[in-house]
């Protein structure tokens, strides 16, 4: 599968807001993990953030400990299609189990980061850390920023940076063992205030 690659470095504030994990322990292992606590919070710079728990004696997972260790990741876009391939990876092997490998999942070496990225997932983005926040012994948001996009070449327009919502079929994780597909999607248009106020009916 052909991607088509986006230098964030290169893009206009307007043009990363059009568009818009894994990690590596030091001795070069692999980590890919499903997480529900993820969103991206602003495009300039682009930054996206996720909830991590720690174990329950307090030690960082080993997404958390790669990620503070190497300060590189990658994140990726989920379709239906690698769901199952998902699900390998938030089984909880061993440190020293590649899980990508175990899922039978093909991993081509990063363009910016010295982390590898999952070639059938529709979107991925190579990120450096930039900050941590710990909020409770048992959780931590880090925030990364993001240094170059790859996404599936079908599914954005080159000229307008558009990324096809339907096509990607993204799927999210959400509470426990639930997930949801972005395939039922509406548009509400909000009035202005003047149509708002001109619309209501006074008594």
């Amino acid at each position: 599968m052909k991607s088509r690659a986006f230098d964030f470095a290169e893009l206009t504030p307007k043009e990363r807001y059009k568009l818009l994990i894994i990690t590596v322990s030091e001795d070069g292992t692999p980590n890919a993990g499903s997480f529900s606590f993820f969103n991206i919070l602003t495009h300039d710079p682009a930054i996206m953030a996720v909830g991590i728990e720690q174990k329950p004696d307090g030690t960082p997972k080993d997404t958390a400990a790669n990620i503070l260790t190497t300060r590189d990741v990658t994140v990726h876009i989920s379709d239906q299609a690698l769901v199952d391939g998902m699900e390998t990876c938030s089984i909880r092997f061993p440190a020293d189990v590649d899980g990508l490998a175990v899922a039978g999942l093909e991993t081509p070496p990063g363009d910016t980061v010295r982390r590898p990225r999952i070639l059938a997932a529709p979107a991925a983005f190579e990120c450096h850390l930039t900050q941590t926040v710990p909020v409770s012994p048992a959780r931590t948001i880090v925030l990364r920023q993001v240094r170059r996009m790859l996404v599936r070449e079908t599914l954005v327009d080159a000229e307008f940076l558009h990324v096809d919502q339907l096509g990607i079929d993204a799927v999210g994780r959400l509470g426990g063992y639930l997930h949801a597909r972005q395939l039922d999607q509406f548009e509400r248009v909000p009035p202005t205030a003047e149509q708002f106020m001109a619309g209501m009916k006074v008594d």
